[in-house]
């Protein structure tokens, strides 16, 4: 990346020095707290776990993030952009809510588990043991709309008469929602992606037919 290139260079620039915000590549730092705040949770990992991880001091981190906790806002927007994207990505591509809630579990097994980053979900791990009443109130709002998204999914094939009239789409969606987070912890301990697919197939065979 350009903003991550030697200060140093030829065309480095006369107003340009070490240690400036602007000497690391932004995205790649983002990437790399998140990595930090999703392996232990946010109030676990200390500034110094970040400055470590990130590869700058503290001095930019705060000029070019703010606080830990207003580093820790920008991360949770990096990440449902990202690795938490597929379950938005599911329930917008597939033609019913059966479908896409299918695929999200499906897709959530994989994510949970992939080796090139740590297991399970940030915004579900990321809560363990946080003292902080607004991260709690962050990451309690993150889930919530999650499962508040996947209601409105189901409610709309209720409407369409893809699903029975009396169906309880709360209660639906709450059950698809603690899936997820159960799957997430499982994931954390070790569970493998064939077995949480296998969790998956069978949340699905409650859904109710039309």
């Amino acid at each position: 990346m350009v903003m991550g290139q030697d200060t140093q260079g030829k065309s480095g620039g006369a107003g340009r020095t070490r240690g400036r915000p602007r000497s690391f590549d932004r995205a790649t730092a983002l990437e790399k707290a998140l990595m930090a705040f999703w392996e232990h949770g946010y109030e676990a990992t200390s500034v110094s776990d970040l400055t470590r991880a990130m590869g700058i001091g503290a001095p930019s981190l705060y000029a070019a993030f703010g606080d830990k906790q207003t580093l820790f806002d920008e991360v949770v927007r990096v990440y449902a952009g990202t690795h938490g994207a597929f379950a938005d990505r599911a329930l917008a591509e597939e033609p019913t809510a059966r479908e896409g809630i299918a695929r999200v579990l499906r897709e959530a097994a994989a994510e949970y588990t992939d080796p090139a980053h740590p297991h399970g979900c940030m915004v579900v791990h990321a809560a363990t043991n946080c003292t902080n009443p607004e991260v709690e109130a962050l990451l309690r709002e993150r889930r919530n709309a999650n499962i508040a998204a996947l209601e409105a999914r189901i409610r709309a094939d209720v409407a369409a008469g893809l699903l029975p009239a009396g169906t309880d789409t709360a209660a639906l969606a709450r059950h698809a929602g603690a899936m997820l987070q159960g799957m997430s912890q499982q994931a954390r301990d070790g569970a493998r992606r064939e077995e949480l697919e296998a969790l998956a197939e069978i949340a699905m065979a409650i859904w109710p037919h039309d």
